[in-house]
């Protein structure tokens, strides 16, 4: 068998010395650059939404998804007063979250299921987990379900002050 002139013979040892250079390397370049990270990896929402009153905390029953619109009217969403505190959740018993209702893997519409606190997509399958900051447990999505950053004032007034994930569709994902 003939060998190409121009192919290496890459050992372990050698794979994995240049690995590490390039690690180092990459460690380098971030902290010279000031450490910055991207926006997807800083946490939080990486489009700016504006702060909005969507209920009261009298307004809620237990796991009885309570219908709002966040970051507008054509963003369909819930708040869920879960009963137990949770992961992202407000209020004084840290049981209230809330998320979008479209499915982040082709915009269905989900339904929650009560019994089992996921949100389900009848297109494509994917199920999100309502106990675990929206976290996709099955399906086709690729990023989990976009969960709304929330604050409690004194009064109980409920306010949605961004999301912590790109929602489906939106262009100012792309420009923003």
């Amino acid at each position: 068998m003939k060998r190409c002139k121009l192919m290496v013979d890459l050992g372990r040892r050698q794979f994995l010395r240049g690995s590490a250079a390039t690690a180092a390397g990459a460690a380098v370049a971030t902290v010279a650059g000031g450490g910055a990270k991207p926006a997807a990896a800083q946490g939080g929402a990486r489009v700016a939404y504006p702060s909005t009153r969507l209920a009261n905390i009298k307004d809620l029953a237990l796991n009885e998804p309570f219908e709002v619109a966040y970051p507008d009217a054509d963003a369909p969403g819930v708040l869920l007063k879960l009963g137990r505190p949770v992961e992202g959740g407000v209020g004084p018993d840290r049981d209230i979250v809330g998320f979008t209702t479209i499915c982040p893997h082709k915009g269905f519409p989900l339904h929650y299921t009560a019994e089992e606190r996921t949100f389900d997509c009848p297109g494509h399958y994917s199920r999100f987990d309502a106990e675990k900051g929206g976290q996709q447990i099955w399906g086709q999505a690729t990023q989990n379900l976009p969960q709304y950053d929330l604050r409690v004032d004194e009064k109980g007034d409920i306010y949605a002050e961004g999301v912590d994930e790109l929602l489906y569709g939106r262009l100012s994902n792309v420009l923003g």
